[in-house]
């Protein structure tokens, strides 16, 4: 199944900036208590910061706001302080800013200005403002619909590891959207999505071994494939693995299976 993952709000966390605030005591007590689980104190100790400027704060507040800790949840107010954040440059408060605009989160739903906050992320790296911009290129949402421009976001996010993006891009390479048709090339970007553990990427790299598209024609890893992503609950994977393991001998399919059991050990530790 060739589908474009969309992502979603980024993770939420207190400990996402890079830089150390200017006000690095009270800042630094703030996130001991956050990491305690003491939301209200760290909002305590950050709220003075925040309104004295400090972007990091800021971003800090916004989070807490939209996730309720420490405070009632209230996404207006998350919106308050990741604007004032985003003005100041943050990356991270951009990004949950274009997020905001693009699902309609206590702002009304704005396609072109989501696409300019998570252009603003994008521009300093931000692998999943550059992920967004990429799904935003290809429906045409916020901008003129446009295969090269989704290659050109979802590459830099799938080279910085960007899960998502990896496999959008395989998805591409597989269509010939906005790349020359390449099936090589599709299977590189889904095993990268894979080996993270992306349930429609492991679906689509069991496929393409099945029909020896882009790789030597393999059974067993394409029923490997598709049992790992059947068991992430992908029913199109459970219906191919059944298919494959009809044309697979019983110890081929105890080698797929084996197979299986070792990615799994290795890559859930």
């Amino acid at each position: 199944m060739i589908a474009i993952l969309r992502g979603g709000f980024l993770a939420l966390a207190i400990m996402l900036a890079l830089a150390v605030p200017a006000h690095a005591g009270p800042f630094k007590d703030g996130e001991a208590a956050a990491e305690r689980g003491d939301f209200a104190t760290a909002l305590r100790l950050w709220r003075p910061l925040a309104e004295q400027g400090d972007a990091t704060a800021q971003y800090n507040l916004g989070v807490m706001y939209a996730k309720g800790e420490g405070i009632l949840k209230d996404h207006a107010e998350a919106v308050k302080w990741f604007r004032k954040a985003a003005e100041q440059g943050d990356a991270n408060a951009q990004y949950n800013l274009g997020t905001m605009y693009e699902n309609g989160e206590d702002v009304l739903q704005n396609y072109a200005e989501a696409v300019k906050w998570y252009r603003k992320a994008a521009e300093q790296g931000d692998s999943g403002a550059q992920a967004k911009l990429g799904y935003m290129y290809y429906y045409g949402q916020g901008v003129p619909q446009d295969d090269a421009g989704a290659v050109k976001w979802y590459r830099k996010a799938a080279e910085q590891g960007h899960a998502e993006a990896q496999h959008n891009l395989g998805n591409l390479y597989t269509t010939g959207q906005g790349v020359p048709q390449d099936d090589a090339e599709a299977v590189k970007w889904y095993r990268k999505a894979a080996d993270q553990g992306v349930a429609d990427a492991q679906n689509n790299l069991g496929l393409m071994y099945g029909k020896g598209r882009g790789v030597p024609q393999d059974n067993v890893s394409a029923h490997t494939w598709l049992d790992l992503a059947a068991a992430q609950g992908d029913e199109e994977a459970q219906k191919g693995r059944d298919i494959v393991a009809k044309r697979m001998t019983p110890d081929q399919i105890a080698e797929a299976q084996r197979m299986a059991r070792e990615w799994m050990a290795k890559h859930q530790r």
